[in-house]
């Protein structure tokens, strides 16, 4: 009997050393862990500085603002009439003599936002047709140099039916340099 009266008490050692060594681990740690709700909840809410996400959230707003001021504008110019006609009629009813002669000035006239669009228009058309041509003549430069590298390189490769390189071409290359830079120095001294 004494027997199970110590494996009794030795189970209740057990039990008592693992619950002081959980309530130290507890003290250590600083409290009880999370529960598996509260751990799902912290991760999913992001309170952390994301730059990815407010570029395009600026970017966003940016595009909203275009959108809608160009709302506004083809607003104005699709009643651009209303806004005059409202203004004649306003210029009418403070004076009776003059105003007649006024108005109907004031109707031949275009509005001037439709001025105003017409002139960015044609300046935005001749950007253009100067920004093309600009291209244009660098694509031709381009070419025209890819071209003459293409056949130096082509020359300075040149073999002899034996393997050796064909010095012909290499002594009118440096030829070409030293005359080239030549002409640099002395373009330089005028």
């Amino acid at each position: 009997m004494k027997h199970r009266d110590s494996k009794d008490e030795v189970k209740v050692g057990n039990i008592n050393a693992f619950s002081m060594k959980k309530k130290k681990n507890t003290q250590r740690l600083g409290g009880t862990g999370l529960s598996l709700e509260a751990f799902a909840n912290a991760k999913s809410v992001n309170n952390h500085h994301n730059p990815a996400f407010k570029k395009k959230q600026r970017e966003f707003y940016k595009n909203a603002k275009c959108v809608n001021k160009y709302k506004k504008s083809v607003k104005q110019l699709s009643h651009p009439n209303d806004v005059s006609s409202a203004a004649v009629r306003h210029v009418e009813s403070q004076t009776e003599d003059g105003s007649k002669k006024n108005t109907k000035n004031k109707k031949k006239k275009k509005p001037t936002m439709e001025i105003l669009y017409e002139k960015k228009c044609e300046e935005e058309e001749k950007a253009r047709i100067e920004r093309e041509a600009m291209i244009k003549a660098k694509k031709e430069g381009k070419e025209k140099a890819e071209a003459r590298r293409k056949s130096t390189r082509d020359k300075m490769f040149k073999k002899t039916r034996y393997g050796q390189p064909v010095m012909k071409y290499r002594i009118e290359h440096l030829l070409e340099t030293i005359q080239g830079s030549g002409k640099n120095s002395v373009d330089k001294n005028t």
